[in-house]
């Protein structure tokens, strides 16, 4: 996996080595290069400056990619102890010392903690494995939580095949796109 633009473009964060060491129960399904190039296209007009959240943060590319492309602070979300390792490995490798926090536990952990300390962000990047339930447990969670800012956006990727709620109490699906197998749906604030 390299990252596709911003000041560490051409780096590599992960190994097919790394891959198959991963003690995940269902394979690691690294966001591919095309969509990755895809997100970082719709956002090119809020990631400067932004909090980005990678959520479900597997290799950290996506998060990196945020890094490299000018977001202020990426928040590295991953239960895998391998990948947190390498994630922080990264880290120092890409000097962003001082803009990355890797955060060694589950999604679900992550907001419930980020609510009692007041954090808000502006982008969330929701990618958990294709068939878990992740995906329904942690929307309504960023939601009422208030931890999206008021013009922040949760983008989630899932199998094209898996309906995402399309309206919860606080959130409202923004735009959708399809790139093969991949679905990628934006959420932004109803409030808005």
């Amino acid at each position: 996996m390299r990252i596709s633009g911003g000041i560490v473009k051409g780096r590599r964060t992960a190994t097919q080595k790394l891959l198959k060491k991963t003690s995940t129960i269902e394979r690691l399904r690294p966001t591919s290069s095309k969509v990755r190039e895809a997100i970082f296209d719709i956002l090119r007009n809020k990631i400067e400056g932004s909090r980005f959240v990678d959520l479900y943060a597997g290799t950290g590319t996506v998060g990196f990619e945020a890094l490299s492309r000018g977001s202020s602070r990426a928040v590295f979300v991953e239960m895998d102890k391998l990948l947190v390792e390498e994630i922080k490995k990264n880290i120092c490798k890409f000097g962003f010392e001082e803009k990355a926090q890797v955060i060694n536990t589950t999604a679900e952990e992550f907001l419930k903690k980020a609510f009692v300390i007041k954090e808000i962000f502006d982008i969330f990047f929701v990618d958990p494995p294709y068939y878990s339930e992740e995906i329904e447990k942690v929307l309504p969670l960023i939601g009422e939580k208030g931890l999206l800012n008021e013009n922040g956006l949760i983008i989630v990727e899932h199998f094209f095949k898996k309906r995402v709620t399309e309206n919860l109490d606080n959130l409202k699906i923004h735009r959708s796109y399809r790139y093969g197998d991949t679905m990628l749906t934006f959420y932004k604030r109803k409030d808005i």
